[in-house]
């Protein structure tokens, strides 16, 4: 039997990786390198070529979409059908396990797996139950909780509170929820994975079904793998399967969400007979930006390593653009993709990456002037997002008391205790009398018709609402927007979103503080200040309705670079690369978590095929407020050979002394020989990395993450360190 057009239009590592007679393999995938078809194309030879039995093969990939492409490229390949192989996500392999084992599980076999919004419904019942107030126990913040303890494997009797009262009443909280969903015959998302743990961990029939089932177990992004999916695969197989783990260590970006990249270096030790390979033919990206992404990610410490190389022409050089401030770098980016389209090129196969969503407001706008059309992948346009609608509403109802759908989401955005019944009776007097729904709470209250905590409520918006419509006559539309989204509490409520939502919406609200203060100082003194809220109120309208680019039309991409892992462009720009920004603030005293905006900007990096540029801004006002952070660490670790700075430095007067870029953008490195990154030891506080720099000669100061003491400032002068 013929089956070399299995190998066929492989290079020398992926047919390795395809046909490697190691018992175990763990494949070190680079951006770019072909490791879908490697997957595939090793399932279809020990399909064909080693007679495997497809119903002894497991393929599991992180999303549905995956799920299908591979299994229709294995069978467009095979030209047959596989329905006998299990392919899919972790929890639809888990949830398949369950089905068949649902007795051994302890369920019912009509179990119902619970969404979402439902298993929040439950645990604010329960949270209520045991009078914890929402107000001090978020029932998200709760769920988030649940959830991410589950994904660590423990059950409530696992989670040791040692007397933090916070954790203890959490525990109860789950306790409860364990509880009623195995009196109710339920299972939400984590429970998939971990019942299915257990069930094989602890039943010797159901660990016998698939130790002696599957000789073959695949999985596809194995550095996107958290605690609970790293166990399940280890207690799936048995001695004698073959496990291939496909990944990138360094495409490990969502830390954040529990993915633990130490999950492929602990393979190597869990698993014998293990080969390693490396897929570092890339054939997406040209040789310079290649370049600069492996430059930029040497500078991360224990990697499995691994260096991308390709066949292309060296390509174009790095193009990076210093803005004065955030609308000079979206007018700048506007300006790049018009010259793109102008040349032929199709918007489409641009893209404009950012750190935070937030960004996106100036971007946005700096495109709608220039009329090109734009689309937001994974994600929705500024005004467009939910925090930023509820704190639009206020804004509309301050200006028209006749806006009835502002009324209602502003009454609710957050939640006053003004139930159903309560907008019920307003919905019907103001229909009985033709009026509005804010004349018509006024109306019922003079009138005693609602009582109780509705009424405290509804009575607080009310008279909120009036001192807004004063404030404005001698307040600027800025201030009035930062009362707004304090005084409300929407600051609160949205920030008490579990995990990394919260701090995103956060972040949203306060760039909609700057976005309002750029606004108003384009008028001067021409109008007052009511008119530049009101002017302001028609450009969003007119802003959210216009260049509604559809799936179909030819539109530039903005995403996040979360959003952009595993996709290309030919044309890239990579956004807002300064300190504090990207790398996230967050992130700069942790040496793991500025490992991970390293590995985040280098994923960036790869997702550019022929032109990239890099931008930062001199100055840029976020959240609210007009920072002046130094340009990013991450452009000083890419050779300045590598990079064409199209626009020399202005002169600007800044807040603090920093030294020429044309020095720094380079590397830093003082004269006794210390660079970021640099591992150095000081006889007070012992070893530790330098994290960051500020300043320059003898006032020179730096940022040092010392294990034993801390992160620590020093002046450089006075600090006697030593490089180790």
């Amino acid at each position: 039997m013929d089956v070399s057009y299995i190998l066929d239009n492989l290079n020398d590592q992926q047919r390795h990786a395809v046909t490697s007679e190691k018992q175990h393999s763990l494949v070190l995938a680079g951006a770019g390198s072909g490791k879908t078809r490697v997957l595939v194309h090793k399932i279809a030879w020990q399909s064909s070529a080693l007679q495997k039995n497809p119903a002894t093969i497991m393929a599991v990939t992180f999303t549905n979409k995956a799920a299908n492409e591979m299994r229709s490229r294995i069978e467009e390949l095979l030209q047959s059908s596989l329905m006998d192989m299990w392919v899919g996500t972790f929890h639809g392999l888990a949830h398949r396990t369950l089905k068949r084992f649902y007795k051994e599980a302890g369920l019912s076999s009509n179990f119902t797996i619970l969404d979402a919004d439902d298993q929040l419904r439950i645990v604010k019942r329960i949270s209520k139950e045991l009078n914890c107030d929402e107000a001090n126990w978020p029932a998200r913040q709760t769920q988030w909780q649940i959830n991410a303890w589950k994904d660590d494997g423990l059950r409530s009797k696992d989670v040791k509170d040692n007397g933090d009262f916070l954790t203890e009443t959490l525990k109860k909280i789950y306790t409860q929820y364990e509880k009623t969903c195995i009196d109710d015959n339920l299972v939400d998302f984590g429970e998939l994975l971990l019942k299915a743990y257990e069930l094989v961990d602890g039943n010797q029939n159901v660990k016998d079904f698939f130790h002696n089932r599957f000789q073959s177990i695949l999985v596809d992004e194995f550095q996107d793998t958290n605690t609970i999916q790293y166990k399940w695969l280890s207690s799936i197989a048995s001695d004698h399967s073959h496990v291939t783990a496909v990944g990138d260590d360094d495409q490990s970006i969502y830390g954040w969400r529990g993915a633990k990249v130490e999950n492929v270096s602990q393979f190597t030790e869990d698993f014998s007979d293990v080969e390693v390979i490396r897929l570092e033919q890339n054939y997406r990206s040209s040789g310079a930006i290649l370049e600069a992404a492996n430059s930029l990610i040497d500078n991360n410490n224990d990697r499995l390593g691994k260096n991308l190389w390709t066949e292309k022409i060296e390509g174009e050089q790095i193009v990076l653009y210093q803005a004065f401030n955030e609308q000079d770098e979206a007018r700048f980016a506007a300006e790049i993709l018009k010259d793109w389209m102008n040349k032929g090129e199709m918007y489409q196969d641009s893209a404009i990456l950012y750190r935070s969503n937030a960004q996106s407001r100036a971007i946005e706008e700096a495109l709608l002037r220039a009329n090109i059309p734009y689309r937001i992948y994974g994600g929705l346009r500024f005004y467009e997002r939910l925090e930023i609608k509820n704190a639009i509403s206020y804004l509309k109802i301050i200006f028209n008391h006749s806006d009835n759908p502002a009324f209602e989401r502003s009454m609710g955005s957050p939640p006053r205790g003004v139930g159903q019944k309560t907008l019920l009776k307003i919905r019907n007097l103001a229909k009985e009398r033709n009026i509005s729904y804010i004349k018509a709470s006024a109306m019922l209250l003079d009138e005693n018709m609602i009582g109780g905590r509705g009424a405290t409520g509804l009575r607080g918006y009310l008279d909120f609402i009036l001192r807004c419509k004063e404030f404005i006559k001698e307040n600027s539309l800025s201030h009035l927007m930062e009362e707004i989204i304090n005084v409300t509490g929407l600051k609160d409520y949205h920030g008490k979103e579990p995990g990394e939502k919260g701090k995103t919406r956060i972040e949203n609200l306060e760039e909609l503080i700057s976005a309002t203060r750029n606004y108003e100082q384009a008028f001067n003194e021409e109008k007052s200040f009511e008119e530049v809220a009101v002017a302001y109120l028609d450009m969003v309208s007119l802003d959210s309705g216009d260049m509604q680019a559809s799936e179909y039309d030819d539109a530039a991409q903005l995403m996040t670079i979360h959003s952009a892992k595993g996709l290309e462009f030919k044309l890239v720009l990579l956004t807002g690369l300064e300190e504090s920004l990207f790398p996230h603030g967050r992130s700069i005293e942790s040496q793991s978590q500025l490992e991970e905006e390293r590995r985040l900007c280098y994923v960036g990096i790869t997702r550019a095929m022929e032109k990239l540029y890099l931008t930062y801004a001199e100055s840029r006002r976020l959240h609210g407020q007009d920072t002046f952070n130094p340009p990013s660490r991450f452009i000083r670790e890419i050779p300045s050979k590598l990079i064409n700075e199209i626009r020399p430095r202005a002169e600007v007067n800044i807040p603090y002394n920093k030294k020429d870029f044309k020095e720094t953008k380079i590397s830093f490195q003082t004269n006794e020989g210390i660079s970021l990154g640099q591992k150095v030891r000081h006889k007070k506080f012992g070893d530790g990395v330098v994290l960051n720099y500020e300043g320059s000669g003898d006032s020179a100061r730096l940022q040092i993450n010392f294990e034993s003491a801390g992160t620590k400032w020093l002046v450089l002068s006075y600090a006697n360190l030593e490089v180790i």
